[in-house]
């Protein structure tokens, strides 16, 4: 008994011990702890489609982030968008083929919003990774925009990029990346439209886009 009184009494003081020894921070500060981005590559549809186009995805998205330290990045990733076709035709099954054919188009759209959040992991020097969660509310929309019904759906994403910060205090940035996506939860879809999404996948890989941002 005794034996055992004194282990515990040594484990006691030690584990006191280096709670009272200061640890070193391995990861320095940063001189920037927020910073606000958005993707670039859906910008060009604004300028040569009307709003109302078959086509135009109505993409807006916005991420705001906070530097924990110079490796560990979170945030918070507002979005909306707008789809004519299922997500999960990737390039190989004829992405391009089939906007032109229009063969795979809704019978009208499908509104996604969500809140999410995000983690940014720096990896070495501009090499990043990123994981993100978006809830998304859904609303099915016939071609002349009346509401169908409501859905949810969980979107989530993989993301390899780097960072390139420019000017002269460093304050602007731009991440050109690749991303995969995945959506395996998704619930009360129009019979129409989820016939068409059994069709596909529910993922898309290799999605490349480019982000802009300034920090503060």
């Amino acid at each position: 008994m005794k034996s055992l009184l004194t282990i515990l009494l040594f484990f006691c003081t030690l584990s006191a011990f280096a709670q009272n020894k200061p640890v070193k921070n391995i990861e320095s500060d940063v001189k920037y702890k927020y910073r606000v981005s958005f993707p670039i590559g859906n910008l060009p549809q604004f300028f040569t489609s009307s709003w109302n186009d078959r086509q135009n995805t109505q993409h807006f998205e916005l991420h705001v982030k906070r530097n924990l330290d110079d490796k560990n990045i979170i945030g918070i990733k507002l979005a909306t968008w707008r789809l004519f076709q299922p997500m999960g035709i990737v390039w190989w099954d004829g992405l391009l083929d089939k906007l032109e054919t229009e063969s795979e188009f809704y019978p009208g759209y499908v509104r996604h919003t969500g809140i999410g959040m995000s983690y940014q992991r720096m990896l070495w020097k501009g090499l990043f990774t990123t994981i993100e969660v978006l809830p998304q509310y859904k609303t099915y929309l016939d071609e002349n925009n009346n509401k169908i019904k409501n859905g949810f759906q969980v979107y989530t994403s993989l993301h390899l990029g780097y960072h390139i910060a420019f000017g002269k205090k460093k304050r602007f940035f731009i991440e050109p990346q690749v991303h995969s996506q995945f959506w395996a939860l998704s619930t009360k879809a129009p019979a129409s439209f989820k016939a068409l999404d059994d069709k596909w996948r529910k993922y898309f890989l290799f999605e490349p886009s480019i982000f802009v941002g300034v920090k503060f």
